[in-house]
């Protein structure tokens, strides 16, 4: 299929929307109209003319999300260079690595970044600058001299500023390389895809098309803008679609962003299950959960009115204008779905992977089939390694436009990945039912057998006992061919409350016992530990797995 270069919507909407508002820092540290963002783009090109930096040269990014990292990344992608993305939570020691693995000339440093990182680790580097005002944080005397030069250089390219008709990005160059993401902080054999300007242009492309834009439209940037899920559809997708993008530049905990979808009133959030399972246990299972609100909830008349009231009450927690919630990452906690089916709010859980740039699958919500996570993009084709794809789980497999090229310099770990027939492995298993709704069950990985071959797949065993009292989160794990539940306990006021007289020893044989009901004996849990810190996990909130034993 013909796709259209995701610079050519961007270029589009400065046409249409030259003084619109394109991105704020939700702090108000920066912002920039289209026109202002068309400026300050040109103004990077330049310096980066006058300093020597090439076409095809790489620039790493390791910041929070901000204004100036999404404005970096625009301008990076325009001026024909490699966006090299680093998220800010990785030790010094795994940056310094990453940088110099990519072979980025350039680094720009949010200020976590720049307190600790050491310049001197990082040989190939030109310079490193201070993303927040464009300052040197460290450079030769050469390269001073000659970024200094640049403001005098754009001001003589540009004596009456940048105009409309100055705005020309690339648009021919989709086989290119565009970014190089890495998907860990490890200083061993590190896995940076590598994903193409096809692969961008055809995920902003699929989202254009289904999931459209209104005048006005906000969203808010809280994802890790360094991770594909985050930058595709909280920012590249938005500006080009001329949206206005505002990035919580703090810490997202549950009151920073109560306070930030109240001021922003996004029309679409983007998150991973996690949130939403935390927003539904607090604020609405509570409610619903006593004896006489759960015969309310299913007889008929008087449901429509507590459900539309639960319903009305979601609708107001996230700013009172959404029209889409996305969820991806990882699997929904199947009694949170329940509650969002049953009060018909719009909602839907998509599947992707960083490989994928991000997208697999999508279904809009009033489509979505539920416990899915929807059908294949027509970008990218899905097949199931099975006998029987529609009823025997096989690991999902996916080709297309949006897969990467392969990981940087990393020849191994991307002939392992492909198939012989240029498949890619998602190491994934699910089924695709007739409809072509995808449904996932494990990581292949993950997954444990049972004493007589069985396959056990932990995620669903926790989520049956993450629907328990006094559980957050857990992790099952195999011990000599055993289960065992790790379980991060709910110690709150809230947890005390459900404990009442009981020790938390007791209430968890208790969950033990009602999960095992519903379980066939070779999946049962054994026995439940408790742990004394959450898990530790990943930027996109999916627990570390391969730490617990």
């Amino acid at each position: 299929m013909a796709t259209k270069h995701y610079l050519s919507y961007l270029q589009e909407t400065m046409h249409s929307n030259w003084d619109g508002l394109a991105m704020t820092d939700l702090d108000g540290e920066n912002k920039y109209t289209y026109a202002e963002l068309a400026s300050a783009i040109a103004k990077l090109h330049i310096t980066w003319k006058e300093t020597g930096i090439k076409p095809g040269d790489k620039i790493a990014l390791a910041g929070r999300n901000c204004a100036n990292w999404g404005l970096l990344f625009l301008a990076i992608e325009s001026y024909g260079a490699v966006v090299v993305s680093i998220l800010p939570d990785f030790t010094a020691e795994g940056i310094h690595s990453l940088v110099d693995h990519s072979e980025a000339v350039l680094l720009y440093v949010g200020p976590n970044v720049k307190k600790k990182i050491d310049t001197t680790q990082m040989k190939g580097l030109k310079a490193t600058i201070f993303m927040d005002d464009m300052t040197i944080v460290d450079a030769s005397d050469a390269f001073r001299k000659k970024y200094e030069g640049a403001e005098a250089a754009f001001k003589k390219a540009y004596p009456n500023g940048v105009q409309l008709s100055d705005v020309n990005y690339p648009t021919d160059n989709f086989d290119d390389l565009a970014i190089i993401n890495y998907t860990s902080g490890s200083t061993g054999n590190p896995k940076g895809v590598m994903l193409t300007h096809l692969s961008l242009s055809g995920n902003v492309e699929f989202a254009h098309t289904r999931i459209p834009h209104k005048p006005g439209d906000t969203v808010l940037s809280m994802l890790p803008i360094a991770h594909m899920f985050g930058l595709m559809f909280e920012f590249l997708y938005q500006v080009c679609e001329g949206a206005q993008v505002y990035f919580l530049t703090q810490a997202p905990t549950p009151s920073v962003l109560m306070k930030a979808f109240a001021q922003v009133k996004p029309f679409m959030i983007l998150t991973v299950p996690l949130v939403v399972e935390k927003i539904i246990k607090k604020g609405v299972l509570p409610k619903i959960s006593s004896p006489a609100a759960k015969i309310m909830w299913k007889t008929p008349l008087l449901k429509n009115i507590i459900r539309g009231k639960v319903k009305e009450g979601l609708d107001k927690t996230f700013g009172g204008q959404l029209r889409y919630l996305i969820i991806g990452g990882a699997a929904l906690n199947g009694e949170v779905e329940q509650v969002l089916h049953d009060i018909k709010f719009q909602y839907c859980v998509g599947y992707g992977m960083t490989e994928c740039g991000p997208l697999i699958s999508y279904e809009d919500w009033w489509d979505y089939a539920f416990h899915s996570c929807g059908k294949e993009l027509p970008q990218c084709r899905v097949r199931i390694d099975s006998e029987d794809p529609t009823k025997k789980d096989g690991e999902i497999q996916v080709k297309g436009i949006n897969v990467m090229k392969g990981y940087y310099k990393n020849e191994e770990a991307t002939k392992a990945v492909f198939t012989e027939d240029g498949w890619m492995r998602t190491g994934d298993l699910g089924v695709l039912d007739k409809a072509g709704n995808i449904y996932i069950h494990g990581r292949s990985k993950n997954m444990i057998l049972g004493p007589s071959g069985q396959n056990i797949y932990p995620e669903e065993l926790e989520d049956k006992l993450n629907s328990m009292p006094c559980v957050v989160e857990c992790v099952v794990v195999d011990r000599d061919h055993k289960l065992v539940a790790l379980v991060y306990p709910d110690t709150t006021a809230d947890g005390k409350k459900l404990l009442g007289t009981k020790t938390l020893t007791q209430q968890m044989e208790e969950n033990r016992v009602a999960v095992n009901r519903d379980l066939p004996q070779y999946s049962q849990i054994s026995a439940v530990e408790l742990v004394a810190q959450e898990f530790e996990k990943t930027p996109k909130r999916s627990i570390k797995r391969y730490l617990y034993k």
